[in-house]
């Protein structure tokens, strides 16, 4: 393949790949939120639980489904440009893939109809356990895909064979040396995608006046997820990087922006990096603070890129801003976790305006966050597809530009209409509110009245 065509189908590759996590990472979350709303339910017995329920349902089935299509779009990419690495790692991929859609996704499909559909037809525990289910069933997904993807960082269980990859100790390939740190990190990333989301449009509630029953307990519920969550993603993320500098020491020396060792060393927040003269024209920094972060010692030292063969090297540039851009959005949600606090202590955590508009304009910023990491974790792992063993330039499949340029386009305009859709009818859903959502609950309730009533007496008691 010539270089433009591998550049356009690296960045075809990264470009559905940062669309498709936006809905995984938020339909894990808010599965787990739903579990959460109907336990509640069933405890307490409160309609107010019902109504979030109802509501929330409603956007997640949206979210599922737009991931499954944004899913079954992306793979046809490993068949098209990147036919090489498909042929090399497809035995073992192939077989992880396949065990996630014969486990988690079979399990998520057969429950998803009783969670969605099934208030009518039974009782409220089946009810929960289909939840249960389906909720369980996107941590069984990400469990596989995970896997797959941290084999390609850090390779293990396996044997070659005529260029091909095969297993030969499963739970080596499936649970290898990254898969330990990048799979919790990535489930609380999933966590705050969807708290952030239901704080976000909550707080659109409450600055508007409307629902504001509602919107309190989405808010209280969906901060109070984030003030606990986030001081153990921070840690996560920390022993993640530590761990990284053992596997990947490129990525993580990108990540920190400096070409030579530098000690008592500032935090960069701006580099311009000139790879060909292996330094920095210019960079902005807060004194200390890297070495305090990347070491934990205020006069420690943090290595620089020179230490790994040029050949060997991640793109700087990418690497580095991206993991500021997550970096420095769990900064931000650190930030709003302590101001939760203690407005919640003031009773003020429903009415500080200012809070509440910040509130809303954080409502992507769980996802963003994700991407941001997804992006830094990919660039970082470059020059390799599989790291150590099989280059990306390797891996594409002889294409001409126009051929690339052909199917990225078809990508662009099936995506666009996938994500407009899907804004219009989350759009349109939050707009509508939770108010229809309760009278058509009580609608509900008196056709399942009429219906148990026709019923006899012995099916009477097990469907109630």
């Amino acid at each position: 393949m010539n270089n433009f065509a591998e550049f356009l189908s690296r960045f075809q590759f990264g470009f559905t790949a940062c669309y498709h996590i936006m809905f995984p990472a938020l339909s894990i979350g808010l599965a787990w939120f739903l579990v959460l709303i109907h336990a509640l339910y069933l405890k307490t017995g409160k309609a107010d639980y019902f109504r979030i329920y109802k509501f929330w349902t409603s956007i997640f089935a949206l979210n599922f489904s737009v991931g499954v299509v944004t899913g079954i779009f992306m793979s046809f990419q490993f068949g098209l440009n990147w036919s090489k690495f498909s042929y090399a790692a497809g035995p073992v991929l192939g077989s992880i893939i396949g065990l996630e859609v014969m486990t988690a996704f079979f399990l998520e499909a057969g429950f998803l109809g009783i969670m969605l559909l099934g208030w009518n037809r039974v009782n409220k525990k089946v009810h929960f356990f289909a939840t249960l289910m389906v909720a369980f069933g996107t941590l069984i997904s990400a469990t596989w895909i995970l896997g797959a993807n941290s084999w390609l960082h850090t390779p293990a269980g396996y044997k070659v064979s005529n260029g091909q990859y095969f297993i030969t100790e499963w739970w080596h390939a499936l649970f290898n040396p990254s898969f330990y740190f990048r799979y919790p990190h990535m489930l609380l990333a999933s966590m705050f995608a969807a708290s952030f989301f239901v704080a976000g449009i909550s707080a659109w509630y409450l600055l508007k006046g409307k629902y504001t029953g509602f919107a309190r307990t989405c808010f209280s519920i969906a901060i109070g997820v984030i003030t606990i969550l986030i001081p153990i993603q921070l840690w996560v993320g920390d022993t993640l990087a530590a761990k990284m500098s053992v596997y990947q020491p490129g990525k993580v020396q990108a990540m920190e922006g400096y070409w030579e060792d530098q000690s008592t060393a500032p935090y960069l927040l701006f580099i311009n990096p000139d790879s060909k003269n292996e330094r920095n024209k210019t960079q902005l920094g807060i004194p200390y603070l890297g070495s305090v972060l990347v070491v934990h010692n205020l006069h420690g030292t943090v290595p620089g890129l020179k230490r790994t063969p040029a050949a060997e090297r991640p793109n700087i540039a990418m690497t580095f801003y991206f993991f500021r851009i997550m970096f420095l959005i769990a900064i931000v949600m650190f930030f709003v976790a302590v101001t939760s606090v203690a407005l919640r202590f003031t009773g003020k955590l429903f009415t500080t305006r200012w809070f509440l508009k910040l509130c809303l304009w954080m409502t992507p910023a769980g996802v963003i966050a994700t991407m941001a990491g997804w992006i830094t974790s990919e660039t970082g792992r470059q020059p390799y597809v599989i790291y150590g063993f099989l280059r990306t330039a390797a891996a594409s499949s002889s294409l001409s530009n126009f051929q690339v340029i052909f199917s990225f386009g078809l990508f662009v305009i099936v995506y666009a209409v996938l994500l407009t859709a899907y804004i219009l009818f989350v759009r349109k859903i939050v707009r509508k509110g939770p108010e229809t959502i309760q009278e058509t609950s009580k609608t509900e309730e008196h056709k399942k009245d009429n219906f148990i009533s026709g019923l006899p007496e012995t099916i009477k008691l097990s469907v109630k």
